[in-house]
């Protein structure tokens, strides 16, 4: 009888029999991850952490995700603080090409226009908490929205100081869209365009000086702090680290946030927000109606600037690809190498992915300056 008791405590002591079947699916859910990451190569330097950590943070007795657990308090130091979305900020900034947007100032219609999607799913979701009785105020729909800009660490930081309860489901929903644009952008884009509008071939980009470029995170930095103060912290690093790039005097300096700072920061960004895939907090009707918003709003964003795009191709005197519109949304620079693949797709000839970087960089910004304006009109 002593030996059965000892070998039922035992049993108790292991993961066997404390599994439930959300934290299998889960586990599911996080091998699909690492499956894309491995796999088909989508944001491998993102999705292979998260799905690592998902899968950690659902093992029964582990206790990982929690407070005193090391990936709850990777999450509590660098994503519920806002530190690592801005260290991102400040990679970005420093791997931001300004030029091809400086070159064709008519791109920033582009990346404006790819902001619909936050404010269309703002309204959704403000109508879907009223009509179906879900528990969805105004600043829970601005941070839900935010994931239509393509933009994982201006999300974080909405989510943050807007709807905390949501963090780690519009985390994870951010970034595993970022990582899927391959999948989800194409569709969307050869729905919208014609063979004849993807065929377009546009001229070459002007030569952008040296003084243009660094007067330019100056010019934005200083309309930022008189117009919208409060996204300094964001706008801030972003140009700072565009600064480094583009002085050309701390070349040591911007290699190492392009580089060493950037994989650091990437590897634990994606620790923290695989320690909110745990069945008991993701598994819920409104992290589900999270996810679904979410898809939605990037899809419209997507549709916005290639429409814009269109606009464009059929007014302007120079000739436009609708399709470097969708590159609009913030997903640096994956976008627009997913709207110069599907160019070469109808010609081989048609370079698109220069173009495409002037849209992509003002989506970059703009998703940023409404992250501002939301949260100086509702925090």
């Amino acid at each position: 009888m002593d030996i059965l008791s000892v070998l039922q405590d035992i049993l108790q002591s292991t993961g066997f029999v404390h599994f439930s079947w959300g934290q299998l699916v889960m586990i599911a859910v996080s091998g699909l991850l690492i499956w894309l990451a491995i796999h088909k190569e989508y944001e491998p330097s993102l999705l292979l952490p998260i799905g690592f950590a998902g899968i950690l943070v659902n093992l029964p007795l582990a206790g990982v995700g929690g407070a005193d657990g090391i990936l709850g308090q990777i999450y509590a130091v660098g994503i519920q603080t806002g530190v690592f979305p801005l260290l991102i900020f400040l990679s970005i900034g420093a791997m931001s090409d300004f030029g091809p947007m400086l070159a064709q100032p008519r791109t920033l219609l582009l990346g404006a226009a790819a902001q619909i999607g936050i404010f269309a799913t703002l309204f959704g979701a403000l109508a879907l908490g009223r009509y179906t009785g879900l528990d969805l105020g105004l600043r829970d729909a601005a941070a839900i929205g935010i994931i239509g800009g393509a933009d994982g660490p201006t999300a974080i930081i909405l989510a943050s100081r807007m709807s905390p309860r949501f963090l780690g489901a519009i985390a994870v929903a951010a970034y595993s869209y970022m990582a899927m644009v391959p999948l989800i952008q194409p569709p969307i884009m050869r729905a919208l365009t014609t063979h004849r509008e993807r065929a377009v071939v546009m001229r070459q980009l002007r030569e952008v000086s040296k003084l243009e470029r660094i007067l330019f995170p100056f010019l934005v930095t200083g309309l930022c702090a008189l117009l919208l103060p409060v996204a300094i912290p964001i706008i801030g690093m972003f140009m700072l680290g565009n600064i480094l790039r583009e002085s050309g005097v701390v070349e040591r300096l911007s290699k190492g946030v392009q580089n060493e700072l950037t994989n650091i920061v990437t590897l634990f960004l994606g620790l923290g927000v695989g320690s909110k895939l745990s069945a008991d907090l993701f598994l819920r009707f409104e992290t589900l109606v999270v996810l679904a918003l979410g898809l939605v709003a990037f899809a419209i964003g997507t549709a916005g600037g290639v429409l814009m795009g269109k606009l464009m191709y059929r007014f302007s005197r120079d000739p436009v690809n609708p399709l470097i519109g969708a590159a609009g949304v913030s997903a640096v620079p994956m976008a627009a190498r997913v709207v110069h693949r599907v160019g070469l797709e109808t010609d081989p000839n048609n370079m698109l992915i220069m173009h495409a970087m002037g849209p992509n960089v003002a989506g970059q910004l703009g998703s940023a300056i409404v992250a501002g304006v939301l949260l100086s009109l509702l925090a």
